[in-house]
């Protein structure tokens, strides 16, 4: 691995007054948000709220109606190859004919190049980083015979492969079996604990509190952030979620008491 992120005079990912419409439609508005230390990072909010476009908007991947983001205080394309991604699952043609090493050797491009062959040391990264998300077996196998949690660990396996400083990934646990939910978890925590900042789209408020050191609230705007039991008031939540989902309340007096939800 890398080593940890050096320390900064400013914020690891800034987002300054960011916009993005589509068609015309905002999904985002005027988004402030800064994360200034390495750590597991949730954002959370319904569906719809911009959540994914978010992290998009870090990665250049959408353009902006407005505003600005910074990776260690330069734009993305400065430093795109210190950012690890995972994608949704269901964006990914899975019938492509390449296979689990094919896959994660992609994240060793980042140092190489596209246009030079990758050599043993490459291979070896990606076998490293195959055994680290417990897929070591299954290196020669296409990847859309593959189960849904064994593909989101491939693609965690390229993150890795690239040994980046920043990782955003998106909904990794949705629809994954229990062994990989946990296996991945495990991975985000080494991140984490290697000073690495692990930025998570994540859906499901009964585990935020467990899992996160810090979270960003978004419904389309963001609505609050900061650690995850300071900013998971009940107030926030219904101010995010317009009080439409009934385990608000549950989920909001479980963090004030600071004990783990059911």
């Amino acid at each position: 691995m890398s080593a940890a992120i050096e320390p900064s005079a400013g914020p690891l990912v800034e987002f300054h007054d960011v916009t993005v419409a589509y068609g015309g439609r905002p999904v985002l508005w005027n988004v402030d948000l800064a994360i200034a230390n390495a750590c597991l990072f949730g954002v959370v909010g319904p569906n719809g709220a911009g959540k994914s476009t978010l992290l998009k908007a870090a990665l250049g991947l959408v353009p902006l109606a407005g505003g600005s983001v910074r990776l260690f205080g330069r734009p993305i394309d400065a430093v795109r190859g210190r950012i690890g991604y995972v994608p949704q699952r269901e964006t990914v043609d899975w019938n492509f004919p390449v296979s689990v090493m094919d896959v994660v050797m992609m994240g060793t491009y980042a140092r190489i190049g596209w246009l030079r062959r990758p050599g043993a040391a490459e291979r070896a990264v990606a076998r490293e980083s195959l055994a680290r998300v417990g897929l070591e077996d299954l290196g020669d196998r296409q990847i859309g015979r593959l189960s849904g949690g064994q593909q989101q660990r491939v693609f965690l396996a390229r993150a890795l492969a690239q040994r980046a400083d920043v990782y955003f990934l998106d909904e990794p646990f949705a629809g994954v079996d229990a062994r990989s939910q946990e296996q991945i978890l495990g991975v985000l925590a080494g991140l984490r604990d290697a000073g690495k900042l692990v930025v998570v789209v994540h859906h499901d408020l009964r585990t935020v509190t467990d899992w996160f050191d810090a979270v960003a609230l978004i419904d389309r705007r963001l609505v609050a952030a900061g650690p995850t039991r300071d900013t998971l008031t009940p107030d926030a939540l219904r101010r995010t979620y317009s009080g439409a989902v009934e385990v608000l309340d549950e989920v909001g007096r479980a963090v004030q008491r600071g004990r783990r939800t059911p």
